[in-house]
């Protein structure tokens, strides 16, 4: 469905890719794992068209991304950022619809896929009139991912959402979201630095370091067949979080 090949990026005299080889398959949950600085966050603005590659193919759905092709691409992907990027301007509704809106769906449709979304995301329709001010981190990122899904996106792509939220939202986040990738089959590209949150998402784990992978794979392939000793580092570093139990692949991994 996505992917990158041989990719380069530099921000001046800083590489932040170097070439990147990436395969996301259709309706798979990768997840972009790395301290800060390593390149992941920029994967995203690549495959959403938002930064240009300095070299190598990036491919949507087979087909190369280009100039021509980015705005069809873009409205295929849901986007996600931490704390949500609402527009402060505009009601909760406003925010999940606007897209809708100019695309020119009518207000019986955009009623009618809200109403879908209020319950996949199990928000309370009378926060629909509130602002970004107004409402908790849980919920705005609850009417971010409303926003990214309102056009029934092939794809989304999710940078770093849970990080700035208390653990016991991030927790009920994390089930929630888990349950919406799992029932809706999406492709999913999911960026964070946490090892357990990682864990629990993956189909696939892509731990990256200085802008190339280190390794790929299940969370066991991190914990027990480390690709080189920054694997082993990185994973002791976070050896105070627990892999959640809840995770098919940490269950695999410990049997």
């Amino acid at each position: 469905m996505l992917s990158l090949e041989d990719v380069c990026k530099s921000f001046g005299d800083q590489v932040v890719l170097r070439h990147l080889q990436l395969e996301v398959p259709r309706g798979t949950t990768r997840v972009l794992l790395g301290r800060s600085g390593c390149g992941k966050s920029t994967v995203l603005r690549l495959l959403l068209g938002l930064s240009d590659a300095d070299s190598g193919t990036i491919r949507f759905d087979g087909e190369r991304l280009s100039a021509d092709s980015v705005q069809a691409v873009r409205r295929r992907c849901g986007y996600v950022i931490q704390d949500g990027g609402l527009f402060p301007h505009l009601t909760a509704e406003g925010n999940v619809t606007l897209l809708a809106g100019q695309l020119g769906w009518d207000r019986t449709r955009c009623a009618a896929r809200l109403a879908e979304l209020l319950a996949l995301t199990d928000l309370d329709p009378g926060l629909m009139d509130h602002y970004p001010v107004e409402l908790s981190g849980g919920q705005r990122q609850r009417v971010a991912l409303m926003r990214a899904l309102m056009l029934d996106p092939d794809v989304l792509l999710l940078d770093e959402p849970l990080a700035a939220l208390d653990p016991i939202i991030r927790f009920e986040l994390q089930e929630d979201l888990r349950r919406i990738f799992r029932s809706l089959g999406k492709t999913v590209v999911l960026v964070t630095h946490d090892l357990a949150e990682a864990a629990f998402f993956a189909d696939s784990i892509v731990l990256m370091e200085a802008g190339s992978v280190a390794q790929e794979g299940r969370i066991d392939d991190l914990l027990q067949r480390p690709a080189s000793d920054f694997v082993t580092r990185f994973v002791g570093a976070q050896r105070g979080l627990a892999v959640p139990l809840g995770n098919d692949a940490a269950q695999d991994g410990g049997s």
